[in-house]
Formats: structure tokens, C-alpha cells, sequence
């Protein structure tokens, strides 16, 4: 049996099959515990987590909060406009201040590649990546993952579809690098606009034609069309993505009978997918969150349990 060894969590590139199992199969152990009356195991007393985000979130956060408290983990929530860095401190010295109350760990999310990679070379204490930049956001692959495995049984040789922005997501690189690495066959789809040059390197397929993937794939992973970035002109029209890309009960009626419907959040409804397919029957969004706490409860627990 494998044995984990990682320090930190910044990126699936840098996680093994095995071990991604090893994070999907503690998953599996902890998700009992949020079922229970007393939703709280002793697995991290004593340790000291450290949530310090630099950009806007809902699920990411609220899920490493509760994962972190139902191990029993005292923590801490800082954002960027409560902290120093609003008097011009760098990231690094107020990381550096942090670690110095003696923390065991620090969730970091940041509108920039490469932030916690950067605190991991300078700092004693685990790191764990919630989100930086357009590069990576591991543990939404692994939840997401976690989700596919507990619904199908199994992702090796499924076929999953991701759809949508590919060239700004980071849930989507992350999917890939974690899919592939356990078998699945991954295409990619979207406008040829916000499509990264070279993506084939990774290991999948390309398409621009939703309507041809939709007929083969296991799973549909729709993502969120970045709302924020329509002034760079990648589109003509909201409206123009969603006859061509977005997913209506008329277009999943193409698809398997037991396809799988994920979405990360947050949705843009009438966009990427209708409410009709959000919440029908072969939506997993809200599972996706339930499984993010137990997903997190395992990583913590990995990164922590032998300090």
C-alpha cells in the first residue's frame, strides 16, 4: 500500500495515481462523519489551519472551514482586505507572520498563478492550493472525481466531456491532469476563442461541436462562463454561447440515459445549462458540494496527520 508523503497540495501535475486514490479512498472513510448527530472526529486536535484567501468564494471556503472544524482543527479565516497587505505588506511577510503563531497549515486562493507555490518554497508550514489564477484547483478535481467514482462505480475508461471556457479555468486543468492520470478519456469543447493552443499536450481530445460529444460521453462537466472577462471579446453574445454550448433538456435528450451533469458553481443559469437540467435528474452539482467536505476532510488529514 502506498504511503503519503507530500508536504504540500498545489497542483494534480504533481500527484501520482495512487495517491489521488489514496485522497479518494480517505474521502470515503470521512464522508460518514457529516452524516452523524455529532458531525466532529479527534483525527487534527491540536493542529492549526489558516484560511487565507485573496479572492471572492462561497463553496471553496465554507467547505475547508467545516472539513477543518469536523476534524477538530482550530482555525483561522483571514481575507486580503482584512490583513496588512492593504498597508503594502507582501504575501510572503504575511505568510511569514502568520506561520510565526505556530500554524500547522495555510489554504491559500489567489487571483495569481503560481501564489502558493511561491509560500511553499518560504514557508515551514503545509500549503494547500484552493484556487490560483488559470492554473490549478485541486481539490475541486478531486472532489470532483470523488463524485464521479461514487456515482459510476469507477472513472477509469469512462469518457468525460468538459465544456466551456478551457482557456481561464483552472478546474478544468486540474480535471485533466487528475482524469487522465485514472484512465478516463477526457475531451475538451468549447468556442475556438477560449480554447488554449496546445491543450492535445495534455492528453485529450478537442472538439468545437457539443452536440457530437454529448452522444458519447459518461460525463458532461459544464463550466462556468466567466462572466467578468466578456469585455476581452472572446464571444460575439451570451446568448450566441448558450444556442451553441449551453445544455437544454432538448440537447441532453441526445446523451447516454445515465450521463452524469456537473457543474462547479457558481452557474450562470440560461448559460452554460437550464434550470431544467441543473436540477433534473442526472444533475451531481449539489452532491459535488456535500462530497467537497469530505474530499477536504482527507486532504487536511493527509497533510497533517504525521506532523
Amino acid at each position: 500500500m502506498s504511503v503519503w508523503t507530500k508536504k504540500h497540495l498545489l497542483d494534480l501535475k504533481d500527484l501520482s495515481r495512487e495517491e489521488i486514490e489514496m485522497v479518494l479512498d480517505t474521502a470515503k472513510s470521512f464522508k460518514e462523519v457529516s452524516a452523524r448527530n455529532v458531525k466532529k472526529v479527534p483525527a487534527l486536535r491540536g493542529k492549526t489551519i489558516v484560511s487565507l484567501f485573496f479572492e471572492n468564494s462561497t463553496r471553496t471556503r465554507a467547505s475547508f472551514e467545516l472539513a477543518a472544524k469536523r476534524l477538530s482543527a482550530d482555525t483561522i479565516n483571514l481575507t486580503a482586505s482584512a490583513s496588512s497587505l492593504s498597508k503594502g505588506e507582501t504575501i510572503v511577510d504575511t505568510a511569514r507572520n502568520i506561520e510565526a503563531m505556530n500554524v500547522d497549515l495555510i489554504i491559500v486562493r489567489h487571483g495569481s498563478s503560481g501564489v502558493p507555490d511561491i509560500l511553499a518554497k518560504h514557508l515551514n508550514a503545509s500549503i494547500v492550493n484552493a484556487g490560483d489564477g488559470c492554473r490549478a484547483h485541486p481539490t475541486q478535481a478531486l472532489l470532483d472525481m470523488y463524485t464521479i467514482r461514487e456515482r459510476l462505480g469507477k472513472i477509469a475508461g469512462l469518457k468525460v466531456a468538459i465544456v466551456g471556457d478551457i482557456l481561464h479555468s483552472r478546474v478544468a486543468r486540474s480535471n485533466i491532469w487528475g482524469l487522465t492520470k485514472l484512465g478516463a478519456e477526457v475531451t475538451v469543447c468549447g468556442p475556438s476563442t477560449l480554447m488554449p493552443i496546445g491543450i492535445e499536450k495534455m492528453g485529450v481530445k478537442v472538439s468545437y461541436d457539443i452536440d457530437e460529444v454529448i452522444k458519447d460521453c459518461d460525463v458532461l462537466m459544464l463550466l462556468r462562463l466567466q462572466l467578468e472577462r466578456q469585455h476581452e471579446k472572446f464571444l460575439p453574445s451570451l446568448r450566441e454561447y448558450a444556442k451553441e454550448f449551453g445544455v437544454n433538456a432538448k440537447r441532453l435528450a441526445k446523451a447516454k440515459k445515465n450521463i452524469l451533469i456537473m457543474h462547479p458553481g457558481p452557474t450562470n443559469r440560461g448559460v452554460e445549462l437550464s434550470a431544467e437540467v441543473a436540477d433534473g435528474e442526472h444533475s451531481v452539482i449539489l452532491e459535488q458540494v456535500t462530497n467537497g467536505i469530505a474530499v477536504r476532510m482527507a486532504v487536511l488529514y493527509l497533510l497533517l496527520r504525521s506532523k
